[in-house]
């Protein structure tokens, strides 16, 4: 402001008048304005380079990596997605088109998501066949963290077939998880009703939890049945322990009913054994990082004020689909699931 002041006399000294001192005054102002501009493009670009800047330690450079990873997934063009899913294409046949859905992607669209599966599938589909093709169909979802095997159709007529043996529960669905802990069995079902729920806390959200029907008699400890919630839906899930190590376990999974997040749900509140990089699920009151227990975290070489960065660790393994004869699917697991098996030191059984 005093320069622009200083300015204005001198245009008055010099006789200039009134349209000279505007003149000054404003010239002061676009020079004060375009040195604060180099500010903060010079102060953008320190700041990118220090976020593209690798890491030295290992895990903080695989953490960093996967997260770039599904970033980038979210800013390429929509051609390049559909040949990223075309190269991770499993199986075809004239009814179907099996893929292996990769980490970080979400199936729909939604606030914030500029690039999803749905979207893309005209675009998968000419580049699967030929440019008059059909849009492919999706026929079930996964989370957009949940990696593995993923099915569509190549016509409508197909995607309802396939839907109604999802409904009917002809479809044999296997996952894989690494949890924190080590259930009580090492086999068993959680059988316990599901429903969406609004978390009262300082951030209110929504969030899927169990609806039992029995309870616990807190003065004779006997079971009670109680009143069913409304809205609850019925969900069953299977788990069988593979191996466990490192105050963690790695657990096959069989959904047998398909309600939203049922196997997050189950294994961290039926079980007591949230999935490793579930922070949605490892607390009911509160949106924080999943609190890791120290052995683990001297496994995997990490901090705790990094844990937010672990990715959700669920697989979709294995699929079998009775279209006339059963088409079987088994999807390798993604390179970060496996470093984090070997971190852990948790051997898969070969059996």
């Amino acid at each position: 402001m005093a320069a622009g002041g200083v300015a204005a006399r001198r245009c008055w000294r010099s006789g200039a008048g009134l349209a000279g001192a505007v003149r000054g005054i404003c010239g002061s102002g676009r020079a004060t304005a375009a040195v604060r501009a180099e500010e903060l493009a010079e102060r953008l670009r320190k700041s990118e380079e220090k976020q593209r800047e690798l890491p030295k330690d290992p895990t903080q450079r695989w953490l960093r990596e996967l997260a770039a990873m599904s970033q980038q997934l979210q800013q390429v063009h929509p051609n390049v997605l559909a040949k990223i899913l075309k190269q991770r294409t499993l199986y075809q046949n004239e009814e179907i088109v099996v893929i292996d859905k990769p980490y970080g992607l979400p199936v729909h669209g939604g606030p914030g998501i500029k690039n999803c599966i749905a979207d893309v599938l005209p675009i998968l589909a000419k580049m699967l066949e030929n440019m008059k093709a059909e849009p492919l169909h999706l026929c079930h979802r996964l989370d957009k963290e949940t990696t593995g095997v993923m099915v569509l159709a190549r016509s409508k007529e197909a995607a309802e077939k396939i839907r109604l043996l999802f409904k009917t529960r002809q479809v044999e669905k296997i996952y894989w998880a690494i949890v924190l802990g080590d259930p009580d069995a090492v086999e068993g079902v959680v059988e316990i009703p599901i429903v969406e729920k609004e978390v009262q806390s300082h951030q209110s959200h929504y969030k899927m939890t169990l609806a039992p029907k029995y309870r616990l008699c807190p003065e004779d400890g006997k079971v009670m049945k109680t009143r069913g919630h409304r809205h609850a839906e019925r969900a069953v899930t299977r788990y069988r322990r593979l191996c466990a190590a490192s105050a963690c376990s790695l657990l096959e999974l069989q959904p047998i009913t398909g309600v939203k997040h049922q196997i997050r749900v189950h294994l961290a509140y039926g079980l007591g054994c949230p999935i490793l990089g579930d922070h949605k699920y490892s607390h009911w009151s509160k949106l924080a990082p999943q609190k890791l227990p120290e052995h683990t975290l001297r496994r995997l070489k990490l901090e705790q004020s990094k844990a937010r960065h672990l990715p959700l660790h669920l697989h979709a393994h294995r699929l079998c689909l009775p279209l006339g004869q059963p088409l079987d699917f088994v999807c390798k697991l993604p390179l970060f699931f496996q470093k984090t098996l070997r971190k852990l030191e948790l051997d898969i059984p070969k059996d």
